[in-house]
């Protein structure tokens, strides 16, 4: 790759946007060799971690919309990864739990999760990712009011 101008380098809104470009290459290719996606592994998390919910929440939670949790939804049933049901309490709403297969799934997705990051992140010690991480999350909590919540966010 040729070297930007200087004045682009030196600006990090164009750095974190050349290397989000870059790790959303690595975390679709990863996660095409689980047969999933970046919005598989969000759904799957936000089960796991905080048990049934509507598929309404689902989407607010992950970022994910509306007409696009129902189609992951969809497929993550298909395959046996997500059970879906009236709500008890309303029966026009349905509520997702995930399965067995779903946690499996999801332990495989971290691992190659986990490996994208170690490329992503491989010229930076152990503390410097610590702190990168902290540092990002600290500027996102900043902005988090402002962020779309309209599934255009994406990404592991």
């Amino acid at each position: 790759m040729e070297s930007p101008p200087s004045r682009l380098s030196a600006k990090p809104s164009w750095l974190i946007t050349q290397l989000a470009v870059h790790a959303r290459r690595l975390v679709f290719a990863g996660f095409a060799e689980t047969d999933a996606r970046g919005y598989h592994y969000r759904l799957l998390a936000a089960l796991e971690e905080f048990g049934p919910m509507s598929q309404a929440t689902l989407g607010r939670r992950c970022s994910v919309d509306r007409s696009d949790v129902v189609n992951a939804v969809n497929e993550l049933a298909g395959q046996g990864l997500v059970e879906r049901a009236p709500d008890p309490a309303d029966r026009r709403r349905n509520t997702v739990t995930i399965t067995d297969a779903g946690r499996s799934r999801l332990r495989r997705m971290d691992g190659v999760l986990d490996g994208v990051q170690d490329d992503l992140l491989a010229p930076l010690s152990a503390d410097e990712r610590r702190h990168l991480v902290a540092l990002l999350g600290r500027v996102l909590d900043h902005h988090a009011g402002q962020l779309p919540d309209d599934g255009t966010r994406d990404g592991a």
